[in-house]
């Protein structure tokens, strides 16, 4: 029988497991704390619990199921990570230290099956979703390598679902991880201090809106028209851009204050980076009336990908005209792209060979 994953509990199952095990409430209070707060990753660290509990536990449940394969530090301190499932499939997972935060991208699955034609995850296909504890796993495996062993943070801790994979093809673990994640007694990483980002998923979006303690929204458009969208992004055939905007319009709606909404546009060179994609973009939201900030994204070049990045004038030349109607924008800087890091990289590539930046296998 495949043991369980405790690290994928919410407090009330850990609860209700322990019970069933004949033992008393503070103990799974106890556990919850080990694996969350002080970021634990085996039962035999848990020198709290009782050795006969360990040992009754260690026939039935794991804590950690994912392996660090391999560890790329970047030139500019962000650091990928390789891992391994326990049926040996490739999750990756970024830590980005920043003056005043850090940020943690994670993965919600492994390989992504939307085929976005400038992402290189999309080379290789769906191989399944992550649960709820592998996303959660991914955050306290970075932090346990940036600070060591339940150490705290000492500028706080931003996530983004904008690994490989598309969350909202994986809701309901990914939800489940976030309220795991946010539990004072654990993570403590509140749902404001999460985005998620979508390449249009619009039944989520939705739901999304209806859900009172939920992450920010991203969206990623990366083309003004349904014609190039579609070749972009095939996503876009099944919900194209008037029924997408429309869910961003009734998101925009159910905003609270304190949340964001956010449109993302990967800077194609040649290919959508246009004046008059910058025209077609300002006219098409602004025909929405959605007053969200647009995210623009220089490319992050991989072979075999055919794109290169938008030239910085190009960019700044489109950040103008946006402007010039009245859409907020801001220029995203790159951060990893030396050790395949950045948007739209990941592919569980491990050979250093490929790489600049320093490689040290896990």
């Amino acid at each position: 029988m495949k043991p369980l994953h405790l690290t994928a509990l919410l407090p009330a199952e850990l609860c209700e497991f322990v019970a069933a095990l004949g033992e008393p409430p503070f103990r799974a209070r106890q556990i919850f704390a080990g694996i969350h707060h002080r970021r634990l990753r085996s039962l035999d660290e848990m020198t709290d619990l009782p050795k006969e509990l360990r040992a009754k536990l260690g026939e039935r449940t794991v804590v950690s199921t994912l392996r660090l394969e391999s560890r790329f530090l970047s030139t500019d301190g962000t650091r990928r990570y390789l891992f391994k499932t326990h049926d040996n499939l490739p999750v990756e997972t970024v830590f980005i230290p920043e003056e005043h935060r850090d940020t943690i991208c994670f993965s919600s699955q492994s390989g992504c099956p939307l085929q976005c034609t400038f992402c290189l995850t999309a080379q290789l296909g769906l191989l399944r979703n992550l649960t709820a504890g592998e996303i959660v796993e991914q955050i306290a495996i970075a932090l346990n390598d940036a600070y060591g062993v339940g150490v705290r943070t000492p500028r706080g801790t931003n996530l983004v679902g904008m690994g490989a994979g598309e969350p909202f093809l994986n809701f309901e673990a990914l939800m489940k991880a976030i309220r795991i994640m946010s539990e004072p007694s654990g993570l403590h990483v509140v749902p404001n201090r999460v985005t998620i980002s979508t390449a249009g998923v619009v039944p989520r979006i939705r739901e999304l809106a209806t859900i009172p303690k939920r992450p920010h929204l991203a969206v990623s458009l990366a083309a003004p028209t349904d014609e190039l969208r579609n070749q972009l992004m095939p996503i876009n055939k099944k919900w194209p851009l008037k029924e997408l905007l429309s869910a961003c319009k009734d998101f925009e709606k159910s905003l609270k204050p304190g949340e964001r909404f956010t449109f993302e546009y990967v800077m194609l060179d040649g290919v959508n980076d246009s004046d008059v994609h910058a025209r077609q973009l300002a006219n098409l939201l602004n025909r929405h009336q959605l007053r969200a900030k647009i995210n623009l994204i220089p490319h992050n070049p991989a072979e075999p990908l055919p794109y290169q990045p938008s030239s910085g004038s190009r960019i700044e030349a489109f950040r103008e005209i946006l402007e010039s109607k009245d859409i907020h924008v801001f220029v995203r800087r790159p951060r990893g792209r030396d050790i395949l890091a950045a948007c739209g990289q990941l592919a569980a590539r491990e050979s250093s060979s490929l790489l600049r930046g320093n490689h040290v296998v896990g």
